[in-house]
């Protein structure tokens, strides 16, 4: 029980980190979470009535400072995320592009000077070759 209880722990400091880091508020969770599940949706393709789409693996840019700063938390923030979003994709009958990661970057230029979101499938899934029987 104390594991769990330590862990919860880390999590909460690790998001606290995180918002203070990137807008000094704790709006800031909240505000790049909303990103995270916005850019999900924007990408979303329709494949049919079923079936929708989305990108599996989600990078969250810091600038090197911030991203330095958070370094000890990096995993637990990642992890956290990604279950939210996880989440979200379920509420919304997404099936992802393959196994869904969300990860912390450093990134020399930020857009906003705080934080971006990029999105792609995971790069190394492809069409298996067509296989010929044997003779």
């Amino acid at each position: 029980m104390g594991m769990l209880k330590g862990w919860e722990l880390a999590i909460e400091q690790a998001e606290k980190a995180l918002a203070e880091k990137l807008l000094g508020s704790d709006a800031a969770e909240a505000e790049v979470v909303e990103a995270l599940l916005r850019t999900c949706d924007e990408q979303a393709v329709v494949c049919s009535s079923h079936r929708t789409v989305v990108p599996n693996v989600f990078t969250v840019e810091l600038p090197p400072p911030v991203y330095a700063e958070i370094g000890p938390h990096l995993t637990v923030v990642g992890q956290e995320l990604t279950d939210r979003l996880a989440r979200h994709g379920e509420r919304e009958g997404y099936e992802w592009a393959g196994p869904l990661t969300v990860r912390l970057a450093a990134a020399e230029h930020v857009p906003n000077g705080r934080y971006q979101v990029r999105c792609a499938p995971m790069a190394h899934i492809t069409a298996a070759p067509p296989s010929t029987p044997e003779p």
